[in-house]
């Protein structure tokens, strides 16, 4: 079975009509992920919701910086594949990237029109948002959540926080938005992804993929502080030197790297649905969950 008949659009049962919640206080937007009985993982509903809440915070003259959050025990568990409220099939009129309609489409191009818009598109607006942005992370940040930390400017996380990019499992080279090894040593990106293990919140500060650690009972006192140092600063400037360092990472190749892999992973995608179940490969939330138990 492949995603054009499983689930169908009647199937879809969201926990709640509002996966994000928003608020502004002093000068810092607070975005805050509220999946926690599924771990925060992303479905269009919240994906759409996340750049409803961060255009808001970009076009609010009041907001200086961003925090993005997520409530519960996890920051984000990633893509959902696998609650009631997965929502794949459904079309988005509102859509944002210049692709057409993914849910009447065949094939492979289901997945291509779908993932071109839902991550690497979304991921790469929220990536150039021209303020600040801090993700606050606690638990677990894997494969879609990774994403979601990247496109931060900053990432301060809990001493229980961990990483893993696990969809080795599933024969894809890394999720959408790949910046494995701009964010990690190449060697080490390699360790990342063809072992799918956990990265404690140590390891990934020792090779800076995460600016700050604290006691999880510190996480937001310490994200906040952060945030609120940023809010006195100007905007102009913090914007262009966002921009400078974007731009940099992009002369060294993170946008054509990208593009490269994202081809690579819908490769990954078709290959699936010829030789198996569908284009996760027969993977799905129960097995992967099961996998990263057993990588802990």
């Amino acid at each position: 079975m492949s995603d054009l008949v499983e689930p169908r659009k009647a199937d879809i049962v969201y926990e709640t009509e509002n996966p994000i919640l928003y608020s502004v206080e002093n000068g810092i937007a607070s975005i805050t992920m509220d999946r926690p009985k599924y771990g925060n993982t992303q479905n269009s509903q919240m994906t759409y919701a996340l750049d409803d809440a961060f255009m808001k915070a970009v076009n609010d003259d009041a907001v200086r910086v961003i925090v993005l959050r997520g409530n519960g025990k996890h920051f984000s568990s990633g893509h959902d594949i696998g609650s009631p409220g997965r929502d794949v099939v459904k079309s988005w009129p509102d859509r944002k990237m210049p692709w057409w309609d993914h849910a009447n489409k065949p094939g492979a191009e289901f997945n291509y029109a779908r993932e071109q818009e839902v991550y690497l598109g979304l991921s790469r607006r929220w990536r150039d948002i021209p303020k600040p942005t801090i993700a606050m992370v606690q638990g677990a940040c894997i494969a879609g959540g990774l994403m979601l930390a990247w496109v931060c400017d900053l990432i301060v996380a809990s001493d229980d926080a961990f990483f893993a990019d696990p969809v080795i499992r599933m024969g894809i080279p890394g999720v959408e938005y790949f910046a494995h090894p701009f964010e990690l040593p190449p060697r080490v990106a390699k360790e990342f992804l063809l072992l799918g293990e956990r990265m404690s919140a140590q390891r990934a500060y020792d090779l800076g993929m995460v600016n700050k650690i604290v006691p999880r009972d510190k996480l937001e006192e310490a994200t906040y502080a952060w945030a609120a140092k940023l809010a006195e600063f100007p905007r102009m400037g913090l914007a262009l030197t966002k921009q400078a360092i974007n731009h940099v990472e992009d002369l060294r190749g993170k946008r054509t790297a990208m593009d490269a892999v994202f081809h690579m992973h819908h490769l990954a995608h078709a290959h699936n649905d010829l030789i198996s179940t569908n284009h996760l490969a027969g993977q799905d939330a129960k097995s992967m969950a099961a996998a990263n138990k057993k990588n802990a």
